[in-house]
C-alpha cells in the first residue's frame, strides 16, 4: 500500500475475491476449488473471505442476493407495487459472477449448484410475493402468483446470461417474463 493510503487493501474487496473465484472455477471447476484456493489467488486471509461471503456459492449470488433482500423488504410494505418491485430487482444489473457462471456452467462444473441455489432464491422471492399478494385474494391464488412471478424474474436472468449478458436488455426480458406470469402491465 502506498504511503498516505489507509483502510483495507484493494485485494480484500468482494470484487477481487469474486474475480479470483471465477478464474479458479473456470480453470479447475467449482467443486475442485476451495476457499483456501480463492483466498490464495486473491491474496487475502480466510477471515477476509468470510467477512464478505458465507460460502463459495455466495460469491456467485452476492449482487442478486442484495437485490432480492431489498425486494423482499419492499414487498413487506402494505400497498407496495409488486410488479414495479420485481422489475427493480434486475434494473441496472450488469454482467457479474452469476452471469458468468450461468453462461459457463458446464466449464465451471457449477450447474447443479446453480440449480439448487436458484430454487432456494426463487422460493424465497415467491414467498415474499405471495405474502404481499394475499390482500383481497385466496391463499392459493397468492401462492400461484408468487411462484409465477419469482420464476419469471429468475428465468429472465437465466435467458439474459445464456444469451451473453449485456447483449440483450435485461429489463426488457424481465418485463416480457412478468407479462407471461402476471399478464400485461
Amino acid at each position: 500500500m502506498a504511503a498516505g493510503q489507509s483502510g483495507r487493501p484493494r485485494a480484500s474487496s468482494r470484487e477481487v475475491l469474486a474475480e479470483a473465484a471465477c478464474e479458479l472455477f473456470l480453470e479447475r471447476s467449482f467443486e475442485a476449488t476451495t476457499v483456501a484456493d480463492i483466498t490464495t489467488r486473491a491474496g487475502v486471509s480466510r477471515s477476509s473471505f468470510f467477512n464478505y461471503f458465507a460460502s463459495k456459492s455466495d460469491i456467485l449470488w452476492a449482487a442478486l442476493d442484495e437485490r432480492l433482500e431489498a425486494a423482499a423488504r419492499s414487498l413487506a410494505r402494505p400497498g407496495a407495487p409488486v410488479r414495479e418491485i420485481l422489475a427493480g430487482i434486475t434494473a441496472g444489473l450488469t454482467p457479474d459472477s452469476l452471469a458468468l457462471a450461468i453462461a459457463n456452467a458446464d466449464v465451471m462444473g457449477v450447474g447443479d449448484e446453480l440449480e439448487r441455489e436458484r430454487a432456494i432464491r426463487q422460493a424465497q422471492l415467491a414467498r415474499a410475493v405471495a405474502e404481499r399478494s394475499r390482500e383481497g385474494t385466496t391463499r392459493l391464488r397468492a401462492e400461484v402468483v408468487g411462484a409465477a412471478a419469482a420464476g419469471a424474474v429468475l428465468a429472465a436472468v437465466w435467458q439474459w446470461a445464456d444469451a451473453g449478458a449485456g447483449r440483450a436488455a435485461l429489463s426488457a426480458l424481465v418485463d416480457e417474463a412478468l407479462d407471461q406470469a402476471l399478464g400485461p402491465a
